[in-house]
């Protein structure tokens, strides 16, 4: 596991896969990798990638917190070819996604966006340097994030900044773009996973093992020239 040990020394960052000459070993991150999707991305990558899992239950990567998002990713000794963003809060410790106008707090709005839309923005800002000429970036959104795609309202935090958040992806894949241009940066649906983050919500769900091989075959299959899209979970274009 990464991180610091309580006398100030480094951790080594906690890396993953099967054994392997690590010179030809592709590398893989996932961010967020001890929730439910991001657990079983970084397990599925780990079939083909040498992979580094970070998240705040290990390593206590803090995606509000330049300086942790700095740190960690500071220390990865070699270019990425496969990141995932799979952080995420639907809402804050005490508050479920607003119904109305009227639930609309600004410290809950704020935290929201903190983790949702400005965590993404910070990894992003400090891996691509780190990416490889033909590097894949997929960012986990939502299809509520779509402002064409909603129909009912409500959700008003969690709504608008995963809005945010694919305007930010879309922007950093025309920079990352100019300088690597067989790269793909992308937002991605995952559909509505069967974990803790969507425990009481009675939606259809799918089991995270499978929807973490659904986001895997589309971040790898998808184009330089679909860089900048927003896809689901079968590589379907998401209206913005």
């Amino acid at each position: 596991m990464g991180g610091v040990r309580r006398d100030g020394t480094a951790r080594p960052l906690d890396r993953t896969g099967p054994p392997r000459n690590m010179g030809h070993m592709e590398h893989a991150i996932v961010f967020g990798a001890s929730g439910g999707i991001g657990a079983a991305l970084a397990d599925h990558l780990a079939e083909r990638y040498d992979v580094t899992r970070l998240s705040r239950r290990h390593d206590g990567l803090d995606v509000t917190d330049e300086t942790s998002v700095a740190y960690l990713v500071g220390r990865l000794d070699r270019p990425v070819e496969i990141v995932f963003v799979a952080t995420g809060l639907l809402a804050p410790e005490g508050h479920t996604p607003e119904k109305s106008l009227d639930a609309v707090e600004a410290a809950a709005m704020a935290q929201t966006f903190a983790v949702n839309a400005i965590g993404p923005a910070l990894i992003l800002r400090h891996i691509a340097p780190k990416l490889s000429e033909t590097a894949r970036v997929g960012v986990l959104t939502a299809r509520v994030g779509s402002i064409g795609d909603n129909r009912m309202g409500g959700w008003y935090s969690y709504r608008a900044a995963k809005a945010a958040a694919n305007q930010i992806v879309h922007g950093a894949a025309i920079e990352i773009g100019r300088k690597r241009k067989r790269a793909v940066v992308v937002a991605l649906h995952p559909g509505t996973v069967d974990t803790p983050f969507t425990e009481g919500y009675a939606a259809s769900k799918v089991a995270a093992p499978e929807a973490a091989a659904n986001l895997v075959r589309v971040l790898t299959a998808l184009t330089p020239e679909q860089t900048g899209g927003f896809f689901d979970y079968a590589g379907r274009p998401v209206e913005w």
